[in-house]
């Protein structure tokens, strides 16, 4: 995916209640479950119906790195999709969301005003309708580029604007460069 999409998705995964099944095996069969059939397993993994049938059996216990991955990634984005759903309509309807985030952050402002994009960490709590507007981009298969526009728009209001209270002639914020960049619900 993306810096923004991950950093999403790893803050939604942390409202998990339980953890998603570990070895290989087990997430064949969660996923065989899923999925209704092994052969559908099998055309989503890239693999054979029988190298599924053998894992669900515990056959076969160690897959090839590259398995493993794609097997972790369906995994863990099909793992509790309710307890998914709820902390998203929480962060989008009463809890917000926060970034913290080190990048070059500069603005557009009126001639004669220190402009300059300079590297800062802030760690900002962005009201609700943002995390509503963050995760239905998301949702929706939004670019990197759009959600890092949502973001900056947020940035901007709550950051340099303190909620209209000042730097009210500030046009555009320029959010480039990041180095690191996490989300919590």
């Amino acid at each position: 995916m993306s810096l923004f999409g991950d950093g999403l998705e790893a803050a939604v995964q942390k409202a998990f209640t339980r953890p998603a099944p570990k070895t290989a095996p087990a997430q064949m069969r969660y996923l065989v479950k899923q999925l209704k059939s092994t052969r559908a397993v099998a055309q989503m993994l890239r693999i054979s119906q029988r190298t599924v049938e053998r894992y669900v059996k515990n056959q076969i216990k160690k897959p090839r790195p590259d398995l493993a991955a794609r097997l972790e990634r369906e995994v863990t984005r099909r793992w509790q999709p309710q307890v998914r759903a709820r902390a998203r309509r929480q962060a989008a309807t009463t809890g917000g969301i926060v970034i913290d985030t080190r990048a070059r952050i500069g603005y557009t402002a009126p001639i004669g005003t220190t402009d300059d994009a300079r590297l800062r960490h802030l760690t900002v709590a962005l009201p609700p309708q943002y995390a509503a507007r963050l995760f239905d981009a998301q949702q929706s298969g939004a670019a990197d580029q759009q959600l890092q526009q949502i973001a900056a728009e947020g940035l901007k209001e709550l950051y340099f604007q303190d909620g209209g209270r000042r730097a009210g002639s500030l046009e555009q914020i320029r959010f480039t460069d990041i180095e690191h960049i996490e989300f919590e619900l």
